[in-house]
């Protein structure tokens, strides 16, 4: 399929997305498209899946002009879309969601879920993008639900496949499977857009790379481009690819985690027997494939789940008869995967988001009344110092791109004093302009003395920022990594696997780091 996009224009009230967008995707293409959050990358694609009509412009398929009166049309025309946020029903199953709107069906009435689910097996062999057909999606890690959503776009034999920011939440391993993948469907006549903020996979997979800037298309490139001058073209300046820091100073031991277990209802163990202490002033990383008990980790330091054997200390207080707001009132700081499940109220506004934690105390609130003027004008500064876009702060935090949502939740957790900082894939979905912005607060926030438990399943991420790190595999430290080492060390490690010269310690040897 051939796609031209000519002159797309789409205006928000006083914000213009886009502004006269031009676009070529030749048949068998992967044209990728970069941009900073909020650049209009997303609506661009909307517009396109029939899910928002654009103010001017015209869409040609093989030349021919077309219009969308929402998605059905762009899928009865060709066109799939993986979006950047789920669109998954929870409580369903993987088949339910995958077969969704298009169910094969017994007679006239009926649903044939053995055919049904004998499809969705069929899919993922085909693509190798294993998930199980018959578990609730509620159930399914982050990463397991994107390969439900990559699925159900396939599903439906789309000519056309954009890919909206896909490897977001993959683990290297899945990255690389999904990239076999796509280089499939192009051999095969697919034409592929892809949406990425990561500069090295568009190198690697693009055949032509647009990028676009404040709603505007400010050039084209080849994957020959280097990845320092991708990136000055999509911020509009010089961009440090690398993380500047200098030799961590830690402190007193803060955060101290001692035989930690957590048994899931099934029975199954999910995290087994960790014991790890973080002083203050060091960056200390979890890495790992996703999946492996990193979540469960993050989650019971916050309260969130309760261990099933061990203890967590803060500070030397205990935190098993604490909830999580009183753990957050300690002065720890959380930043959770799922931003959007997670970490924000979709349907409250940007101030109010920012308030989350917040909003019961001063200054932010007088015998027991919130202060409006003062929690916008909060807001105002903390959308002025993070970079959100659109700068609305009465704006739906759920109506946002996934990048500046994750500006929100950053802003909220590194506005206030803190003695803990637990952050999980603190840059997924951001822009390389943002990674660097948030990259130097987590190494200011050590400067300043605060403990950082880092989890992040970006290798480059965790060696550029980590002072310590630990890999975790089913759900054990499979050993402690030396700052600065190869990635394929940490990677073997996270496959399982450790060889002789693997300059990794294992769990037990490693108590005068603070892994025991």
């Amino acid at each position: 399929m051939k796609l031209e996009l000519r002159t797309i224009t789409k205006r928000f009230g006083s914000v213009t997305a886009n502004d006269r967008i031009d676009l070529v995707v030749e048949p068998g293409e992967i044209h990728a498209l970069l941009g900073e959050n909020g650049a209009g990358k997303s609506t661009l694609m909307n517009i396109l899946y029939g899910l928002h009509r654009p103010d001017e412009g015209q869409i040609l398929i093989d030349d021919a002009p077309v219009s969308f009166g929402g998605p059905g049309d762009a899928k009865a025309a060709g066109i799939g879309m993986v979006h950047q946020h789920f669109m998954l029903v929870p409580v369903f199953t993987v088949t339910e969601n995958v077969m969704l709107g298009h169910e094969p069906t017994k007679g006239l009435a009926f649903l044939d879920r053995r055919r049904a689910r004998r499809r969705v097996t069929e899919i993922s062999h085909r693509f190798g993008l294993e998930v199980p057909p018959d578990a609730v999606v509620a159930d399914l890690s982050v990463g397991v639900r994107q390969r439900v959503e990559i699925l159900k776009a396939l599903s439906h034999d789309a000519r056309l496949l954009v890919l909206d920011e896909p490897t977001a939440v993959l683990s290297p391993q899945e990255t690389e499977q999904l990239i076999n993948v796509i280089r499939t469907l192009r051999d095969a006549g697919t034409s592929i857009v892809f949406i990425s903020h990561k500069l090295r996979e568009v190198c690697r997979i693009a055949d032509r790379i647009t990028v676009i800037r404040r709603g505007a298309v400010v050039g084209t490139a080849d994957p020959s481009a280097s990845e320092g001058e991708l990136a000055s073209m999509m911020v509009g300046r010089p961009v440090r690819l690398t993380v500047d820091k200098v030799p961590a100073e830690p402190g007193e031991v803060v955060l101290d985690v001692r035989g930690l277990s957590l048994v899931g209802d099934d029975g199954v163990v999910l995290v087994d027997d960790l014991t790890f202490s973080v002083r203050g002033g060091e960056i200390f990383a979890i890495a790992g494939v996703q999946g492996n008990g990193q979540t469960e980790v993050t989650e019971a330091l916050v309260g969130l789940v309760k261990p099933t054997t061990g203890s967590i200390s803060v500070a030397g207080r205990d935190l098993g008869p604490l909830s999580t707001g009183e753990i957050l009132d300690l002065g720890v700081g959380y930043v959770p995967e799922d931003r959007l499940r997670d970490g924000l109220v979709g349907d409250f506004s940007v101030a109010e988001n920012l308030v989350l934690d917040l909003y019961d105390k001063p200054p932010f609130a007088r015998s027991g009344a919130l202060d409006l003027a003062r929690i916008e004008a909060d807001a105002t500064a903390r959308v002025r110092e993070f970079d959100i876009r659109p700068p609305e702060t009465t704006r739906a935090a759920g109506t946002l791109s996934g990048g500046n949502q994750q500006k929100i939740v950053l802003a909220r957790e590194l506005s206030r004093p803190l003695k803990l900082l637990i952050i999980a894939q603190p840059t997924r979905g951001l822009d390389v302009g943002s990674m660097e912005f948030v990259h130097r607060r987590i190494v200011a926030e050590r400067d300043r003395g605060t403990a950082v438990v880092l989890v992040s399943t970006e290798l480059d991420e965790v060696l550029g920022l980590a002072d310590r790190m630990v890999v975790m595999y089913r759900g054990r430290i499979a050993g402690e990594v030396p700052a600065g080492a190869p990635a394929e060390r940490i990677g073997l490690l996270m496959a399982g696997s450790a060889p002789d010269d693997q300059a990794a310690v294992p769990p037990g040897d490693v108590a005068s780091a603070g892994v025991r």
